[in-house]
């Protein structure tokens, strides 16, 4: 979280076109790049590939996820303990078509810009919440779940 905090003030104190819109994602700062994420909590949530290759999206979140909060218990560490674990780069996101549509690192790769609820925009971590955009009260723990195929969600609706 100290990230998002660090950019939004940054952000606030500059008055320039933002990082962002300037920046293609291999041209950012760690800083940059870790405030990107909005904390939507919907990337460490569980997918099924389907037989025919198509994905559905589920409300089942991965062990590590805290749920209130959105964001990962062990961020520093959660390649070593969750190994089918993914680690976004500039270089795989692109590739990665399991990211959310309202995802800042697919919406900068795609040349969008980042929404109005997005915390680099609204200057609030909690507006990606507010908005309705996270898995924040919407999603369940995975030692609850049982069958996960009854838990596939539309995230667009």
């Amino acid at each position: 979280m100290t990230f998002i905090r660090r950019a939004i003030a940054k952000a606030a104190a500059n008055p320039a076109e933002p990082f962002w819109r300037t920046k293609k994602l291999d041209e950012m700062f760690a800083d940059e790049w870790e405030s990107l994420c909005d904390g939507c909590g919907k990337c460490c949530l569980h997918k099924i590939e389907n037989t025919d290759g198509t994905l559905d999206f589920t409300r089942v979140a991965c062990p590590m996820l805290n749920l209130p909060e959105c964001r990962c218990s062990d961020y520093p560490n959660r390649t070593r303990k969750m190994h089918d674990c993914v680690t976004l780069t500039p270089t795989n996101v692109p590739h990665i078509d399991w990211l959310p549509s309202t995802c800042a690192y697919r919406l900068v790769n795609e040349g969008h810009d980042l929404p109005w609820w997005h915390p680099l925009v609204s200057g609030d971590p909690e507006t990606v919440h507010a908005a309705g955009m996270s898995a924040r009260g919407r999603a369940i723990p995975e030692r609850h779940a049982g069958n996960i195929e009854r838990h596939v969600v539309d995230w667009s609706a």
